[in-house]
């Protein structure tokens, strides 16, 4: 082998070898960091803050108002108080600014004795609705104890796929400590999944003839337009009741 065949695989070798690895670059400030290669991300860069604790923006009140001082910010967290401010029939439903298709959700909840709220997808502001349940399936959150609603079976209590798919198990923490959800909702791969507190407690299908099936043996079974939409608003239920709910470490994945 001449000496050019030598270098030329060398130099071939050692550019498989960098492959992979992280380049060093620098910052205006001088300083050193670092870019991953061939198109990778980090965990972080895959999920994107709904909420950061500190403002609501990207946030909206259903349909299309801006939202009210029901909704406060405490201590990173958003916190419903419609003590003050509740009329009859008023609700301060939010709604993500942003529609979504295939995503992974991921929050805490937290609710006071007696509260009722739950997490909608698919959501999609009719003019002829005045809530986002008509359009938007939900994963409930509830007080167990406390609220009428969990004496109307499992499929009413936190964790459910709301009169649906009861969870598998009871993994609630007691009131006024923070629960986990992470929600995932595939249409690609027909899942819906709820993990509660670090526990799958609900799986089911988001199309097709399974989906159609548990819509009809629901109480949706003549909505119309329940559950009609893959892409849409995600909501965070305000159930109309004086009581508080709480929501904070909002981030989705879209898949």
């Amino acid at each position: 082998m001449n000496k050019f065949m030598t270098l030329m695989i060398m130099a071939a070798l050692m550019v498989g070898g960098c492959k992979g690895k992280q380049e060093k670059t620098t910052n205006e400030s001088g300083e050193e960091m670092s870019a991953i290669e061939d198109g990778q991300q980090t965990e972080q860069d895959e999920w994107t803050v709904l909420f950061d604790g500190t403002s609501f923006d990207g946030w909206h009140v259903y349909p299309n108002k801006e939202v009210p001082a029901a909704w406060q910010l405490e201590d990173g967290a958003m916190i419903l108080r419609p003590d003050d401010v509740r009329e009859d029939g008023n609700r301060f439903n939010l709604v993500t600014d942003k529609e979504y298709t295939d995503f992974v959700l991921s929050l805490e909840w937290m609710v006071t004795e007696g509260a009722n709220s739950g997490i909608m997808w698919g959501v999609v502001a009719l003019p002829k609705y005045i809530e986002p349940y008509y359009t938007g399936p939900e994963i409930q959150v509830l007080d167990n104890i406390n609220h009428p609603d969990a004496k109307n079976g499992t499929t009413h209590q936190a964790g459910a796929l709301y009169d649906m798919i009861a969870p598998a198990e009871d993994v609630v923490k007691p009131i006024g400590e923070w629960n986990t959800y992470e929600i995932t909702i595939n249409h690609k791969t027909n899942e819906g999944i709820v993990v509660l507190n670090g526990t799958k407690v609900v799986e089911f299908p988001v199309v097709g003839e399974g989906w159609a099936t548990m819509v009809a043996n629901s109480k949706f079974a003549d909505w119309e337009d329940f559950g009609k939409y893959k892409t849409g608003k995600i909501a965070l239920q305000d159930h109309g009741e004086k009581i508080s709910i709480g929501y904070r470490n909002i981030k989705i994945k879209e898949l």
